[in-house]
């Protein structure tokens, strides 16, 4: 399977950026869907963020899927990659 990967950087309430990468199936291109997915794992955080927007969160390209990125999706709809400050 093949995915679009959607760079995020989110400031954190302690002003710490936080960067990572919102992986949804490559033919999903509706920008609304893949923020609310955004905001849905933000809401999962047990810290405050800002709110996620097309300005911090950007198309960036496509690459193969993992078995557990394809899992994510089935489940889910997206996967997530935190890269730094996520936790």
């Amino acid at each position: 399977m093949k995915v679009s990967v959607w760079d995020t950087y989110v400031k954190r309430e302690n002003g710490k950026l936080m960067h990572f990468d919102i992986l949804v199936p490559n033919k999903l291109n509706d920008e609304q869907i893949i923020l609310n997915f955004g905001t849905t794992y933000l809401e999962s955080k047990t810290f405050k963020t800002e709110r996620i927007s097309s300005k911090i969160c950007k198309f960036c390209h496509i690459e193969q899927a993992t078995d557990a990125i394809i899992n994510d999706i089935k489940n889910k709809g997206f996967s997530i990659i935190e890269m730094e400050n996520c936790d």
